[in-house]
């Protein structure tokens, strides 16, 4: 059965992250993994020292460091182990009823495409642990696990809001209209007010590109509004979202439209170091 992954680490958007996936579960009927990974850079796993000869006088020193690499990995497991505890407490009291930890040991990326067969969708924090020492920073590993998974991932800010209404970047390409049919197909938005904006020139070909879209989506039941802006598209995005106060936005993660292309290279921190409300990024 495919499951809400919570990934979750010692920054400080770990409660968001559980609050948000627990409210994804909900909506969509769907099992919550809680996922821990032991970075494996950070946390090397024990070293075999079997197989060098002649270190000499080096071969003490180098036993104690490998033990210390190890004692540093066995704590950051037991670590993990706590997080994920104290995450399955949080969600359940969120009315979560199934929840499953899973802990691994190697990089972010290949750890999360290792379970992706069994992911719906995979919610991370905008902010790793690195803003702990009071910088907000984007995520170190983020771009790259949004450029490896192939499901759709929703990156939270620290703090916890209930969605209330959402947004849809839209460009008319094919690869958009097969995001709208997912969305169309999907319970995670019904009932929220869904905004479909386009960045270009007003026509009637984009019209009737947003109309299209408008049917696909209307068996959502939901209060459709439809727009065209002009413009810089980061800029015209974020100016339609804060003046109709709209708490989700959802778009394709790349392709060669303006839209997707601007998730690309500085863009796309640009686009994440000024997000203020999670973002949900369509494969």
């Amino acid at each position: 059965m495919s499951h809400v992954v919570g990934c979750i680490d010692r920054s400080r958007a770990a409660v968001s992250v559980c609050d948000y996936a627990a409210w994804a579960s909900l909506r969509l009927a769907a099992p919550l993994m809680l996922f821990h990974v032991t970075d494996q850079e950070r946390y090397p796993a024990p070293t075999d020292l079997a197989g060098n000869i002649g270190l000499g006088s080096r071969e003490h020193l180098l036993e104690e460091l490998a033990s210390l690499d190890e004692q540093r990995g066995k704590l950051a497991l037991e670590h993990g182990q706590h997080l994920l505890q104290a995450a399955e407490q949080r969600v359940r009291e969120a009315g979560v009823r199934q929840v499953h930890q899973r802990q691994r040991h190697g990089s972010l990326s290949e750890s999360l495409l290792a379970i992706e067969a069994d992911t719906r969708l995979l919610v991370i924090g905008l902010h790793g642990e690195s803003s702990n020492d009071g910088k907000l920073q984007v995520g170190s590993q983020l771009e790259t696990v949004i450029r490896s998974v192939t499901r759709p991932v929703m990156v939270v800010p620290d703090e916890f809001t209930a969605p209330r209404s959402a947004m849809l970047a839209f460009d008319g390409s094919d690869t958009a209209l097969k995001g709208v049919q997912v969305l169309a197909a999907s319970p995670l938005l019904e009932g929220l007010p869904l905004h479909l904006v386009m960045v270009g020139e007003d026509s009637a070909e984009r019209q009737q590109q947003l109309e299209s879209a408008r049917s696909v989506l209307a068996p959502l039941g939901c209060e459709l509004h439809v727009a065209i802006r002009e413009g810089e598209v980061e800029t015209a995005l974020h100016q339609y979202q804060a003046e109709h106060h709209i708490d989700l936005l959802i778009m394709g993660a790349y392709g060669h439209s303006r839209i997707r292309q601007f998730l690309v290279g500085s863009t796309t921190t640009n686009m994440l170091k000024t997000a203020t409300t999670p973002l949900i990024i369509l494969r």
